[in-house]
């Protein structure tokens, strides 16, 4: 069975990196890997680094839409900007698989077609509402909900817990 590039792990990857950006070209190289993403490309330098912030900072903004409509028009936008027809390719000899990007692209560009197409098929398979930001007031963080229920609010379990200790703590205030 071959790897899913656009799968679960990747939409994984794209919260990761954009609630933590990498600091630099090579801490950005060893997360991707480290989630299973090998580059075509040789060199990932800076302006690679560059580009995948700002464009995870497009992608944030389809985590953080609330409107359903919206969210599929930013993702669109994103798709039209870094994505190219899918098409079959054996490029390394591991066996074919599924491309939605040219050959020969620049590092940062594989990335953006990875979460691009990952967090689409996300949203078509799982629900176009299996995204979010963080309820907790002061947190900014984002969510891809991969949860099995659908009902995820919270970035982590950190955050739902303060949550839920502020609603309790609200409660025994107004019960008294």
């Amino acid at each position: 069975m071959h790897f899913n590039h656009y799968g679960r792990d990747a939409v994984v990857l794209a919260v990761d990196l954009a609630n933590s950006p990498p600091r630099d070209a090579d801490e950005l190289v060893t997360r991707c890997r480290a989630a299973g993403f090998v580059f075509d490309a040789d060199d990932i330098g800076p302006e690679d680094l560059r580009k995948t912030l700002e464009y995870l900072e497009h992608w944030r903004d389809v985590a953080r839409a609330t409107d359903e409509q919206a969210r599929a028009d930013l993702l669109n936008d994103l798709l039209l900007q870094h994505a190219a027809a899918p098409r079959l390719t054996n490029h390394a000899k591991t066996g074919w698989h599924l491309h939605f990007r040219d050959d020969n692209v620049a590092g940062w560009q594989q990335i953006c077609v990875l979460i691009s197409a990952a967090t689409a098929l996300h949203l078509t398979g799982r629900g176009i509402d299996r995204m979010g930001a963080c309820e907790l007031a002061e947190c900014t963080r984002v969510f891809a909900d991969t949860s099995r229920n659908g009902r995820q609010r919270y970035c982590s379990p950190a955050c739902a817990n303060r949550a839920a200790v502020r609603r309790h703590r609200a409660a025994q205030a107004s019960a008294s």
